[in-house]
C-alpha cells in the first residue's frame, strides 16, 4: 500500500504552491487549480489595461507576461468579445508549469477537463494528513454529528438519520449511490466541455485528450487520430505499470544514485574552495595589474559551484522522487489505483510520458556537473605587457550547443545554437568551419564572428560534409567549443516552387495556405461518417496537387515535410503530357497503405 505522505511533491499548483483544488487540464497537460487560472486570467487583463507596466503585475509575482502574450491579448480585447465580470474576457497566459503560452479558445476556461483522479488522490492525502478530523453531516441540526455516508448524486455528507430522513424508502432518492464518508464528489461519467450532453467515448492521439463522437464527426478533431476509450486506457495502464514495475525494481539503483550525487555535492564544495584558493594565490603575485581580473575570476568560480551545486542538487531531487511510495512513483501508484477509462486516460497519458523520461534517465545516468574547476587555473608565467588579454574558460559562462533541428543545410546554410542554460548569455559568438576532406592532413578553420545566435553562410560547396564549432565570449571569459555538428550539403543546387491553386486544384477537397507553401486534405461529411462507421479513415479517392514550376534537364534538389497525422501521402514527379489523365483519374485502390 503506497504511504500517501510521500507525494506531496506531485499535488502541488505550479501556481499557488497549494494543494490542488478542482485542477484543471491545461492543454500542455500540466495541472492548475481552477481558481489560479482565473486569478492568472484577471492578472492578464490588469496588466494590458495598465499598458504592461511592472507596478501593475505587483499583487502576482510569479505572473511574467511575454511580448507574444501580449499582442495577442491586445488583438482579443480589440476584438469585443463581451463577458461577464465574473469570466476572465482573456483566454492567454503562460502556463506556470512549462511557461509556453496557453490560448484556451472561445470557451475559454471552460473547455478544459477537470482532472478527477488528481482531485481524488489529493483528497486521500488530506484524509491522511488530518487523519482523525471527522467529515460532519451536512444537515444536522447544530452541533452536528459525524457523517457515515455521503451520496454521489446529491453531493453531500449525511449521518444515519439524516440519510434515512432525506432518502426515504420507495423514492427515487433511495435509488442514490452512497459511499464512505468523502469531501470529494465526481460525477459518475465524464462529459465533453465543447458538447456538455456528450459523453467522451474516444481518445484523440494528436491532441491526447477524450473526446465525443461529436468532435470527432465535425469538431477540431475531425482530421486526428482518435482511438476507443476501452483501447487507450488498456495500453496506458499496461504501459504505466511496466514502467513503474521496472523503476520499483531498480530501487537500490537509485538510492545508489543518490548517495553518489551526495558525495559530489561535498566534493564540489571543497574543490571550488581549493580552486579559489588556488586562483587567489595566483592573482596576489601580481596584484598591482591583476586586482580587478582577481575579483572577476572569484565570481565566476563562484557561479560555477552555484550552477553545479544547483545541477546536482535538482538531480538528488529527481531520482528520490523514483523511489517506491515517493515523488513521481508514488503518484503514478495512485493513478494505478483509478478504475474509471475516462478520468484514468487524461491523467495517465504526461504521467507516463515523465515515467518514460525518468525510466530513460535511470539507464543513461551520468551526473549532471563535473566536480572538477581544473579550467579556472591561471597561469601566472606570462609578462606583465600581456596580462590585460589574460583569459581563463569559465563554466559561469555556459557551452553553447548546435541545434541540428533549426540549421538548415540548402543553397546556402543556416547554423543556429542555444544555450542549455539559465546563465548569462555571451556577448558575442565565434563560429568556426571545415570542409572534411580525407586526403588533406591538416584542418583548417574558417572563422565568422556573430553577434546573435544563428548565422547564414553561403561559401560552402554542393555535396560536401562540414564540420562546425561555436563558442561564446563574454569580456575576457570565454567557454570551451561546443560539441562538433556535422552536416551536408545538398547534392544539388535547391529547385524553389509554390503549390499550384489553378492547375486541377480541387477546392473542395483541398486546402491551401495563402503563401501556397503547404496544403491540406478536407474530409467532407459523408466521407466521416463512413469512417465513423468503420472505425478508421477510408479513403477511396486521391487529390493531387502540383508545383508551379516544371523541371526541363539538369539535377535538383527538393524536400517535403509530411504532418505525423497524415493517413497516407505520395510524392513524385510526372510527365507533364500525363498530368490531366492523373486528375481525371482520381481512384486509388493498389497504393501501399
Amino acid at each position: 500500500k503506497v504511504a500517501i505522505k510521500g507525494i506531496e511533491r506531485e499535488l502541488i499548483c505550479p501556481a499557488c504552491k497549494e494543494l490542488f483544488t478542482h485542477p484543471l487540464i491545461l492543454p500542455c497537460q500540466h495541472n492548475v487549480c481552477h481558481k489560479c487560472v482565473k486569478e492568472i486570467l484577471f492578472a492578464f487583463e490588469d496588466s494590458f489595461a495598465d499598458g504592461g507596466s511592472e507596478s501593475s503585475n505587483q499583487s502576482s509575482p510569479r505572473i511574467r507576461i511575454s511580448a507574444s502574450s501580449m499582442d495577442r491579448i491586445d488583438r482579443i480585447n480589440r476584438s469585443g468579445i463581451k463577458r461577464n465580470s465574473l469570466t476572465p474576457r482573456s483566454t492567454l497566459f503562460p502556463c506556470p508549469g512549462c511557461q509556453r503560452d496557453i490560448d484556451l479558445g472561445e470557451r475559454g476556461i471552460n473547455g478544459l477537463f477537470r482532472n478527477f483522479t488528481l482531485e481524488t488522490i489529493v483528497e486521500r492525502y488530506r484524509q491522511a494528513a488530518r487523519a482523525a478530523v471527522a467529515i460532519m453531516c451536512d444537515f444536522c441540526k447544530p452541533p452536528p454529528q459525524e457523517s457515515t455516508k455521503s451520496c454521489m448524486d446529491c453531493s453531500a455528507n449525511y449521518c444515519n438519520e439524516c440519510f434515512k430522513t432525506h432518502h426515504p424508502w420507495g423514492t427515487v432518492k433511495a435509488q442514490h449511490e452512497y459511499v464512505g464518508p468523502t469531501t470529494n464528489f465526481r460525477p459518475k461519467i465524464l462529459m465533453c466541455p465543447e458538447h456538455e450532453m456528450e459523453r467522451v467515448n474516444m481518445y484523440c492521439e494528436i491532441c491526447r485528450r477524450p473526446v465525443c463522437h461529436l468532435c470527432k464527426l465535425g469538431g477540431g478533431h475531425a482530421n486526428h487520430r482518435v482511438t476507443t476509450m476501452s483501447t487507450a486506457y488498456k495500453t496506458l495502464k499496461e504501459k504505466l505499470s511496466k514502467d513503474i514495475e521496472y523503476l520499483i525494481s531498480k530501487e537500490s539503483q537509485v538510492k545508489a544514485h543518490i548517495t553518489q550525487l551526495g558525495l559530489l555535492l561535498k566534493e564540489t564544495e571543497c574543490n571550488s574552495e581549493r580552486a579559489k584558493q588556488e586562483a587567489s594565490q595566483s592573482f596576489e603575485k601580481l596584484h598591482h595589474v591583476l586586482e580587478e581580473k582577481k575579483s572577476s575570476a572569484l565570481r565566476a568560480i563562484e557561479a560555477s559551484k552555484n550552477i553545479r551545486l544547483e545541477k546536482l542538487q535538482t538531480q538528488v531531487e529527481e531520482y528520490q522522487g523514483l523511489l517506491e511510495n515517493n515523488g513521481l512513483v508514488g503518484y503514478a501508484q495512485e493513478v494505478l489505483k483509478e478504475t474509471d477509462p475516462s478520468c484514468f486516460v487524461q491523467t495517465a497519458k504526461q504521467l507516463h510520458v515523465r515515467i518514460q523520461k525518468a525510466t530513460e534517465s535511470l539507464r543513461s545516468f551520468r551526473p549532471a556537473a563535473e566536480t572538477t574547476f581544473e579550467d579556472f587555473m591561471v597561469d601566472t608565467a606570462k609578462q606583465e605587457d600581456v596580462l590585460g588579454d589574460l583569459s581563463f574558460h569559465s563554466s559561469g559562462l555556459e557551452i553553447p550547443e548546435i541545434s541540428e533541428e533549426q540549421s538548415r543545410m540548402y543553397n546556402k546554410a543556416l547554423i543556429s545554437w542555444e544555450c542549455p542554460g539559465k546563465t548569462d548569455a555571451a556577448d558575442i559568438y565565434v563560429l568556426e568551419y571545415h570542409k572534411l576532406n580525407k586526403e588533406e592532413e591538416s584542418v583548417t578553420w574558417q572563422k565568422t564572428e556573430v553577434c546573435g545566435k544563428s548565422t547564414v553562410l553561403s561559401d560552402l560547396d554542393d555535396d560536401s560534409s562540414y564540420a562546425f564549432r561555436v563558442r561564446g565570449y563574454k569580456g575576457s571569459i570565454c567557454s570551451p567549443w561546443s560539441r562538433e555538428v556535422i552536416m551536408r550539403t545538398p547534392p544539388a543546387p535547391v529547385f524553389s516552387f509554390l503549390f499550384d491553386d489553378k492547375c486541377g486544384y480541387n477546392t473542395e477537397h483541398l486546402q491551401l495556405n495563402p503563401r501556397r507553401t503547404s496544403v491540406e486534405s478536407t474530409a467532407g461529411f459523408p466521407l466521416l461518417l463512413g469512417s465513423e462507421r468503420l472505425q478508421v479513415g477510408c479513403y477511396t479517392t486521391l487529390d493531387y496537387i502540383i508545383g508551379d514550376t516544371g523541371i526541363a534537364k539538369g539535377k535538383h534538389f527538393w524536400a517535403f515535410n509530411v504532418e505525423a497525422y497524415s493517413y497516407l501521402v505520395k510524392v513524385g514527379v510526372v510527365p507533364s503530357n500525363k498530368i490531366q489523365k492523373l486528375f481525371h483519374n482520381t481512384h486509388d485502390v493498389t497504393s501501399p497503405r
